[in-house]
């Protein structure tokens, strides 16, 4: 029945997303800032109801650890498709997301993520992964949070797949705060009984931020590994 209803309301948000494309596109030929902000507040509400709908109960803890006055990029395990929901309504700064390039196959999903400037990702074509990660990092310097889930794929396993390295690269060249995230238990929303969704306690943690100008030579040289250890030693806590 979860699943019905989500589908039904996803249907909903399809169909009266239309006439708010308009009113967002004319915002941003103003204020691109605003566009972005207003943008996230109207997906977080969607993106709620699909939460409360698929029976999704969720504990958000470390909020206070997150600058609120710049711009961080937010570091995760990825467990479900519920970790973006769960973590777009949490976060509290103007955020964009890395994704795949495949979602820009779905309409609906791909008029709002490229209104929140959200990266998509050609893991296969080297150059324009390049210029993904450098546009990354002008965003990042303009004011706007990136969350990057750099396990790749989503993992059911209790260990985490190994971090990608380059994805770091966008701290290290703006010189922005890293923020661990630990995500638990999203799977238990869909994936662990695919095709029915099931009412699951989910928790989302913020970790304190990690500064790579701080941290020692070999952190520096193996951050990927050294943040994961953080996130891992989050998830056991």
């Amino acid at each position: 029945m979860r699943t019905i209803l989500v589908v039904i309301y996803f249907t909903f948000v399809t169909i009266v997303s239309f006439p708010l494309y308009f009113m967002v596109y004319l915002i941003g030929k103003k204020d691109p800032m605003k566009m972005h902000k207003t943008s996230q507040k109207i997906i977080s509400h969607f993106l709620r109801v699909i939460l409360f709908l698929a029976g999704a109960k969720v504990t958000v803890s470390g909020l206070e650890n997150v600058p609120k006055d710049k711009a961080v990029l937010y570091v995760s395990n990825h467990r479900s498709y519920f970790d973006i929901l769960v973590a777009y309504t949490t976060v509290p700064t103007p955020t964009s997301f890395v994704a795949k390039k495949e979602m820009l196959k779905f309409p609906c999903a791909r008029h709002w993520m490229k209104f929140l400037s959200c990266l998509f990702l050609d893991r296969e074509n080297v150059r324009e992964g390049l210029k993904t990660i450098l546009q990354g990092i002008e965003q990042i310097k303009a004011g706007y949070s990136i969350f990057v889930m750099p396990e790749g794929t989503r993992n059911h396993e209790a260990k985490m797949l190994p971090f990608h390295e380059g994805s770091f690269k966008l701290a290290e060249k703006s010189g922005c705060a890293i923020i661990p995230v630990a995500l638990t238990h999203t799977d238990d929303l869909w994936e662990n009984h695919f095709p029915w969704m099931r009412r699951a306690n989910v928790s989302i943690t913020y970790g304190k931020p990690v500064y790579i100008k701080d941290l020692e030579k070999p952190q520096r040289k193996f951050i990927g590994t050294h943040i994961q250890n953080i996130v891992e030693q989050m998830l056991q806590s």
